[in-house]
């Protein structure tokens, strides 16, 4: 086995896998797993090409700092090489980003910016305005900017293509791809063209972006909507844009991507993210259209382990609407972890009150039902708690049972929901109760997250 110099030397060739066990219609559908790549993504390849390519042309001198607008996956390349390479990096990054990923960065040595989601191209808070400001701002420090950089869409023309056109014994019919900040579709597009160009290159796009309108009617919107998915989707054309290769566009909603990525994983063993949903699901759509048999390839554009809190956790993509769960028309449809599927984080009256403190952290609750023998018995929350202890810590080998309130206050199933807000009001998390039957928990997050859903109908 081949030893490397550097983890700078894992970038790029990433295998590429045959789908086996989802519904392709008469194609044969292969996936390039660029989730391989040392920091989890295909955006790895223009991390290295764009700084490398900066330091060739003198742009960048050693102990400069590197400025980005990033969705996240562009900035860990950039972290990766800059890291090794020992610059100072900061990345702007919309708020809609996974923690995990937000985590990763600054594990590898970035300063995170957070910045507004819900604003547009031209905007001060808009993430890419944001860092060029603070780039111009700054002494000896260089805007990476790679929705406008050269170097994003040749790092996919002279080494992606070839290493793609390569893998597939120059036997490929169509690739489905998305577009961020476009260096891999106009990389592509540029390759393909002069070794391929009857292969057909085919947009997934998430619903809200302006790019699957564009391609599709040749009209450009300026009114752009929101979407979930990360590192994908557009509400501006980016300067090194090309689309003239693109023959058709693919507009898939949030939910449908999620649900695709998940089943990605369940059925082919495959953890790849948000943005990988939204591949899919479009690279499905046009296998299941076609009338012949086709060679189709699209990309797990990078790692699903930056969205277990996401797109992989059924509590968030219940609390999102975007999994399937029985109504019951009272207030069980606002229990986030119902009790009867074991989903209520709980605690015995015997146990430590250590044990309390750990299982709310590790949960992320602020208060648990307290149980024996399947009833419900009491309830401790985080000030119940800090007061047990607040004395003196050696107070978590006390017993749960000594802190407990007993004097609870519930609330039947079937009463309304307007009947929440005096429980709220009193600070008190809402016990819902069928009888003497317990049922679970509402809090002010659970109410918040059914109007929201109410409002998304």
């Amino acid at each position: 086995m081949q030893v490397l110099n550097n983890v700078l030397e894992l970038i790029g060739n990433t295998p590429v896998v045959r789908v086996n066990h989802l519904d392709t219609g008469p194609c044969e559908l292969f996936i390039k797993l660029e989730s391989q790549n040392p920091a989890g993504s295909i955006k790895d390849r223009i991390g290295l090409k764009m700084i490398e390519d900066a330091e060739a042309s003198g742009k960048i001198r050693p102990g400069a700092t590197l400025v980005e607008g990033t969705a996240g996956n562009t900035g860990l390349g950039l972290a990766l090489v800059a890291a090794q390479k020992g610059y100072r990096l900061i990345l702007v990054i919309p708020d809609k980003m996974s923690r995990e990923k937000i985590s990763n960065l600054k594990a590898m040595g970035a300063d995170v910016v957070l910045t507004r989601s819900d604003v547009a191209k031209g905007h001060p808070d808009y993430y890419q305005d944001l860092a060029k400001r603070l780039a111009d701002e700054m002494d000896d420090a260089f805007f990476i900017n790679q929705f406008g950089n050269p170097s994003n869409p040749k790092a996919h023309e002279e080494v992606t293509g070839p290493e793609i056109w390569e893998q597939m014994g120059h036997d490929l019919d169509a690739i489905v791809l998305g577009v961020g900040s476009s260096g891999t579709v106009t990389g592509l597009s540029r390759f393909f063209a002069r070794e391929a160009p009857e292969l057909e290159l085919v947009l997934a796009d998430p619903q809200g972006s302006i790019l699957a309108d564009y391609i599709n009617t040749g009209i450009l919107s300026t009114k752009s909507g929101s979407w979930l998915v990360e590192g994908i989707g557009e509400d501006f054309l980016p300067t090194i844009s090309d689309f003239t290769r693109i023959s058709r566009a693919y507009s898939i909603s949030d939910q449908e991507s999620f649900q695709v990525g998940r089943e990605l994983l369940t059925r082919e063993g495959i953890l790849g993210g948000s943005s990988t949903g939204t591949l899919l699901a479009a690279a499905l759509k046009y296998c299941r259209e076609q009338t012949t048999a086709k060679r189709v390839l699209t990309f797990a554009c990078d790692t699903g382990n930056r969205y277990l809190s996401k797109m992989f956790n059924d509590f968030w993509m219940r609390d999102q609407g975007f999994l399937e769960v029985e109504s019951h028309g009272d207030l069980r449809d606002l229990i986030a972890r119902p009790f009867e599927s074991h989903d209520t984080v709980t605690i015995g009256p015997d146990e430590p009150l250590a044990n309390a403190y750990k299982r709310m952290k590790l949960y992320d609750v602020s208060q648990l039902p307290v149980i024996t023998d399947g009833k419900l018995v009491g309830i401790l929350d985080e000030s119940d708690l800090l007061l047990a202890v607040a004395d003196t810590s050696g107070r978590f080998a006390d017993l749960v049972r000594d802190a407990m309130v007993t004097e609870l206050t519930e609330i039947e199933v079937s009463a309304p929901v307007r009947e929440l807000m005096p429980i709220f009001d009193r600070d008190y998390v809402a016990i819902v109760m069928d009888g003497d039957t317990f049922l679970g928990l509402i809090t002010r997050v659970d109410l918040l997250n059914y109007l929201r859903r109410k409002a998304d109908l």
